[in-house]
Protein backbone atom coordinates (compact mmCIF):
# COMPACT_ATOMS: atom_id res chain seq x y z
CA UNK A 1 0.00 0.00 0.00
CA UNK A 2 1.48 3.39 -0.96
CA UNK A 3 2.50 5.77 1.79
CA UNK A 4 0.20 8.82 1.99
CA UNK A 5 3.33 11.02 2.19
CA UNK A 6 3.82 10.35 -1.52
CA UNK A 7 0.70 12.38 -2.29
CA UNK A 8 1.35 15.39 -0.06
CA UNK A 9 2.07 18.58 -1.93
CA UNK A 10 3.52 20.87 0.69
CA UNK A 11 6.00 22.62 -1.60
CA UNK A 12 6.65 23.06 -5.29
CA UNK A 13 9.70 23.97 -7.30
CA UNK A 14 8.69 26.35 -10.10
CA UNK A 15 10.68 26.72 -13.31
CA UNK A 16 10.02 29.67 -15.59
CA UNK A 17 11.66 31.14 -18.66
CA UNK A 18 14.66 33.37 -17.78
CA UNK A 19 14.01 33.05 -14.02
CA UNK A 20 15.88 31.15 -11.29
CA UNK A 21 14.03 28.21 -9.78
CA UNK A 22 11.66 29.18 -6.99
CA UNK A 23 10.19 27.18 -4.13
CA UNK A 24 6.50 27.92 -3.48
CA UNK A 25 3.76 26.74 -1.18
CA UNK A 26 0.53 25.49 -2.79
CA UNK A 27 -1.17 28.85 -2.14
CA UNK A 28 1.74 30.77 -3.69
CA UNK A 29 1.66 28.52 -6.75
CA UNK A 30 -2.10 28.97 -7.01
CA UNK A 31 -1.64 32.76 -7.06
CA UNK A 32 1.18 32.50 -9.62
CA UNK A 33 -0.99 30.39 -11.92
CA UNK A 34 -4.00 32.69 -11.52
CA UNK A 35 -1.91 35.71 -12.54
CA UNK A 36 -0.41 33.83 -15.48
CA UNK A 37 -3.80 32.58 -16.67
CA UNK A 38 -5.27 36.08 -16.50
CA UNK A 39 -2.55 37.28 -18.88
CA UNK A 40 -3.34 34.62 -21.49
CA UNK A 41 -5.99 35.08 -24.15
CA UNK A 42 -8.88 32.71 -23.51
CA UNK A 43 -8.55 31.14 -26.97
CA UNK A 44 -4.94 30.27 -26.14
CA UNK A 45 -5.98 28.17 -23.14
CA UNK A 46 -5.95 24.39 -23.50
CA UNK A 47 -9.47 23.01 -24.15
CA UNK A 48 -9.61 21.27 -20.76
CA UNK A 49 -9.17 24.65 -19.01
CA UNK A 50 -11.78 26.47 -21.09
CA UNK A 51 -14.57 24.47 -19.42
CA UNK A 52 -13.96 26.17 -16.04
CA UNK A 53 -15.80 29.37 -15.14
CA UNK A 54 -13.17 30.96 -12.88
CA UNK A 55 -9.45 31.53 -13.07
CA UNK A 56 -9.08 30.03 -9.60
CA UNK A 57 -10.72 26.75 -10.65
CA UNK A 58 -8.51 26.67 -13.77
CA UNK A 59 -5.39 27.18 -11.64
CA UNK A 60 -6.42 24.54 -9.10
CA UNK A 61 -7.14 22.08 -11.92
CA UNK A 62 -3.63 22.66 -13.27
CA UNK A 63 -2.07 22.03 -9.86
CA UNK A 64 -4.08 18.83 -9.45
CA UNK A 65 -3.55 17.40 -12.93
CA UNK A 66 -0.52 18.94 -14.65
CA UNK A 67 3.03 20.10 -14.17
CA UNK A 68 3.32 22.67 -16.95
CA UNK A 69 1.46 25.38 -18.81
CA UNK A 70 2.20 26.45 -22.36
CA UNK A 71 2.57 30.23 -22.13
CA UNK A 72 3.85 30.93 -25.62
CA UNK A 73 6.54 30.07 -28.14
CA UNK A 74 9.93 29.65 -26.48
CA UNK A 75 8.48 30.18 -23.00
CA UNK A 76 7.68 27.72 -20.25
CA UNK A 77 6.15 27.47 -16.81
CA UNK A 78 6.60 24.17 -14.97
CA UNK A 79 6.05 23.09 -11.37
CA UNK A 80 6.87 19.93 -9.48
CA UNK A 81 5.91 18.83 -5.99
CA UNK A 82 8.95 18.48 -3.74
CA UNK A 83 9.65 17.51 -0.15
CA UNK A 84 11.99 19.85 1.68
CA UNK A 85 14.09 18.38 4.48
CA UNK A 86 14.49 20.39 7.67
Amino acid sequence: MPDSLMYQQDNFVVLETNQPEQFMTPSELLEKLKITLQQLIIQDLPPDLQKFDTVESQAQYLIDTSCELDIGPGKYLQWYAVRLEK
